[in-house]
C-alpha cells in the first residue's frame, strides 16, 4: 500500500509519502511532483515510509537532484536519508531535542527564546 498527497503550508509544498515507496508507486510519487508546479522549497515527508526499493531510492536521490528537502522522524525514514545521504529539514521536534541535549551536556542555550535553568548558588 501506498499514497502520496501534497499539501500546501507556511513552509512550503509537503509531498507527504506513507507506505511502501516501491516500483510503479515511486514513479506515481515522481509524477505528482512533475505534474503539480511546485515552487522551490518542497519538502518530502518520510515519517510513514515503511520500505524503500531500488526505484524509490532513485526517486528519492532525483527529489534531493531538485532541491527537495526531507523528513524523517522515524528509524527508518532516518536510515534511508543518511543511507542516501539526502538533505534533513529540522522539525521543531528534532530542534528541540538537540536543544535539550546540548543543554544536557552543560552548553549554552540555541536561541534566545530558550532559557537557561536557574543555578541555586
Amino acid at each position: 500500500m501506498f499514497r502520496a498527497e501534497i499539501r500546501q503550508s507556511a513552509n512550503g509544498p509537503t509531498l507527504k509519502l506513507e507506505g511502501r515507496l516501491v516500483g510503479d508507486w515511486a514513479e506515481q510519487a515522481k509524477t505528482i511532483v512533475t505534474q503539480d508546479l511546485l515552487s522551490n522549497g518542497l519538502i518530502v515527508d518520510l515519517t510513514d515510509v515503511t520500505y524503500v526499493d531500488s526505484a524509490g531510492e532513485q526517486v528519492l536521490s532525483w527529489l534531493s537532484s531538485i532541491g527537495a528537502t526531507f523528513i524523517a522522524n522515524g528509524i527508518y525514514a532516518t536510515g534511508v536519508c543518511e543511507q542516501l545521504r539526502l538533505m534533513p529539514k529540522e522539525s521543531a521536534h528534532s530542534s528541540k531535542e538537540k536543544a535539550l541535549k546540548r543543554r544536557a551536556r552543560g552548553g549554552l542555550p540555541v536561541s534566545p527564546t530558550e532559557v537557561a535553568p536557574a543555578q541555586d548558588g
